[in-house]
């Protein structure tokens, strides 16, 4: 992902969309404990889009981005229980 497809999205598709590179983050550093993972490249440029996608957010003048994407995993997670 380039940053100027970043600077595109609104402001709650780049919650959503780093909501999914964290979790997708979380299962490539599960498949490297377990000897899974065929490109350690992966890690590298899912860090750096959820870099990515933080400069944005501040440059717009997000401010409580962690506090606003665990309120968003708790809304999800009481509608899909």
């Amino acid at each position: 992902m380039k940053m100027a497809d970043v600077r595109e999205l609104k402001t709650e598709d780049l919650h959503v969309e780093l909501d999914r590179l964290r979790h997708h983050l979380f299962d490539l550093r599960a498949q490297a404990v377990t000897e899974k993972l065929h490109d350690a490249n992966q890690l590298t440029a899912t860090r750096k889009d959820i870099a990515r996608i933080l400069t944005a957010m501040r440059a717009r003048g997000e401010t409580g981005i962690e506090q606003k994407q665990q309120h968003l995993e708790a809304v999800a997670a009481r509608t899909h229980a």
